[in-house]
């Protein structure tokens, strides 16, 4: 898929609300980042974009990031380190399978919001939000 009609399906509102709700409950962050280039290795480029954006700087290491890269029909989810130790690469799998299934029938928002509140119940989880949390990172879609 081009990344101009992947991007055009994406409602940017509802997926700033998934990403401010989700997040109310928890100290950890999300990010969705979508590449205008193609890919061969999107765990790489996902880690790259997770440096690039500060997401390692969350107090608690506890940062998610739904990379996309649609030129390549590919995407990733990594977690920072805190919170990969505490689910685990079944999770991220099992995370990646339910947005997989959305992509490939073409619902696109449907599965990013897929991800987006599975990383948040699982961040809540491990990271509830105490006193003194605050939201350390846009909240919007990020894009090159």
């Amino acid at each position: 898929m081009k990344t101009k009609s992947f991007q055009q399906q994406i409602d940017d509102g509802q997926l700033c609300v998934a990403i401010r709700e989700a997040e109310q409950n928890t100290s950890g962050e999300i990010r969705v980042f979508i590449s205008r280039f193609p890919t061969t290795d999107p765990l790489a480029d996902a880690r790259r974009e997770f440096d690039r954006l500060g997401m390692k700087r969350t107090p608690l290491r506890n940062a998610v990031l739904l990379y996309f890269a649609p030129e390549s029909q590919q995407f990733a989810i990594i977690g920072d380190e805190n919170i990969h130790f505490r689910c685990g690469e079944a999770f991220w799998k099992a995370v990646a399978g339910e947005m997989e299934a959305e992509l490939k029938h073409g619902r696109i928002t449907a599965a990013i919001l897929a991800g987006i509140q599975r990383a948040g119940l699982e961040l809540a989880r491990h990271f509830p939000r105490q006193a003194g949390d605050r939201d350390d990172l846009p909240n919007t879609v990020e894009r090159n």
